[in-house]
């Protein structure tokens, strides 16, 4: 049996929240990890509104057979963001089966099969608490630099709203019913999620999502920030090369994603009769790549993605 006392002992002595707080002195913490998928080869993750709800809702059910805690997470239409505490082979097996769930969803609701079978999940060890502070904050505001119309509070695929609020308040949109027009069940969530976990009578639920405060550790993240004015000056502060420079994560689009995606379909439409990305061979996403990097104001590592290429391998071809 769990000594429940002992296990929160070691998380506070873990993340340094067990010694005084000193300005400009950085606190080591341990245990704690940013995990994130790459999207240079996935056209798309979620593809609508019901994807990233079940995509949400899919978080809850994989993390429940883990021994981890979700200190923050951010889902992107191309890939995932997740902050967790726990032990390295824990955290990275949530990651992967979070991964391989998600592709047989898309396997049964989008008939692409296999379509994350060569994704890469990669992630960065988290070493003091002010690192700490920076990855979350440049998670929460993943969606805002990829030029998505959102304020960081109100994007409603990620943890960012739950912190520092008033309890049993939450600020992101509510659906009350599946976009097929059928009444949301827990039995019919089940169903969707393929899982047979027990969802319990005091689940949170709004609508068909389950409340992302059931399995997301806002108390935790809100003890590491300490107060609202501390979480608000990191989320002003903390830049995106804080974190990309450790390990070169996605940077951020000089125009949106999904505009920059349009563009590339009707280029590939003209150029050669396809609209999809895994119908064209690496000739045929280079050839886009270099075709879009002469026509749009986005970065040389943003049209690497979009076009489903590696950007390490291609930054020199595209210049």
């Amino acid at each position: 049996m769990i000594d429940i006392e002992k296990r929160l002992s070691d998380i506070v002595s873990d993340l340094g929240l067990d010694r005084p707080f000193v300005k400009g002195q950085p606190v080591h913490v341990r245990n704690c990890w940013h995990f994130y998928s790459s999207g240079d080869s996935v056209d798309a993750l979620f593809k609508n509104a019901e994807d990233f709800r079940e995509g949400m809702n899919r978080i809850f059910v994989v993390s429940y057979r883990y021994d981890i805690l979700i200190v923050a997470f951010v889902l992107m239409d191309t890939h995932v963001h997740f902050i967790l505490y726990g032990e390295f082979e824990e955290c990275s097996r949530f990651v992967h089966e979070y991964v391989r769930i998600t592709s047989m969803y898309l396997s049964s609701r989008h008939m692409e099969y296999k379509s994350l079978k060569n994704i890469e999940i990669a992630y960065q060890v988290i070493e003091d608490d002010r690192y700490l502070k920076t990855a979350v904050c440049y998670v929460m505001k993943n969606p805002v630099e990829a030029g998505l119309p959102y304020n960081v509070w109100d994007y409603p695929w990620s943890s960012c709203s739950l912190y520092f609020r008033r309890k049993g308040e939450w600020t992101s949109p509510v659906w009350s019913k599946s976009e097929s027009g059928i009444p949301f069940t827990k039995k019919g969530i089940k169903r969707s999620l393929k899982t047979h976990c027990e969802l319990g009578n005091n689940l949170k639920m709004i609508g068909e999502l389950i409340f992302p405060g059931e399995y997301t550790a806002v108390d935790l993240a809100e003890r590491i920030f300490r107060t609202p004015m501390a979480f608000n000056y990191f989320m002003s502060v903390s830049k995106d090369i804080d974190v990309e420079s450790r390990e070169g994560v996605v940077s951020c689009l000089t125009i949106p994603i999904s505009q920059l995606r349009n563009y590339r379909r009707q280029l590939s439409l003209k150029h050669f009769g396809k609209t999809e990305l895994r119908s064209l061979d690496v000739s045929q996403r280079l050839s886009l790549a270099k075709m879009m990097k002469g026509m749009y104001n986005s970065s040389s590592k943003q049209i690497a993605r979009v076009c489903g290429l590696v950007y390490d391998e291609v930054r020199d071809f595209l210049g």
